[in-house]
């Protein structure tokens, strides 16, 4: 079992950074394919990127795709969420997860598809 917790969010302006990470603990990292989701309010939690258990292989969703870079770091039992340009409906909670598998060329984008999650950090962006 592992337990991720987020952190990095914030209120930020239109075309602002910010960097999310999620800190995990218990069971060996490198054995969770990671992937980052976003929910604001009123709308179903939505994928936003995922990266294999070595980080070699990311997918992004099309909205993020040139703005956001996920990575991860093994050795810090860590993932993160680079976001870049920032705009105002990427204003949302953002949540980590993890999915016990070893990556073998499928991806995963539904929530139902990852078992742990984090809880949750909230990134605003006014305009």
């Amino acid at each position: 079992q592992v337990q991720l917790v987020e952190s990095g969010g914030g209120l930020v302006q239109a075309g602002d950074s910010l960097r999310l990470s999620c800190a995990s603990s218990g069971r060996t990292f490198s054995t969770y394919i990671m992937a980052w989701f976003r929910q604001a309010p009123g709308k179903e939690r939505e994928f936003v990127a995922s990266i294999s258990n070595s980080g070699g292989i990311t997918y992004y969703t099309g909205f993020v795709t040139g703005r956001f870079t996920i990575s991860r770091d093994n050795a810090k039992n860590t993932v993160y969420l680079q976001m870049n340009s920032l705009k105002p409906e990427d204003t949302a909670v953002y949540y980590c997860a993890a999915r016990l598998e070893s990556y073998s060329g499928s991806t995963y984008k539904r929530p139902d598809e990852y078992g742990y999650w984090g809880q949750g950090t909230q990134v605003t962006v006014s305009a």
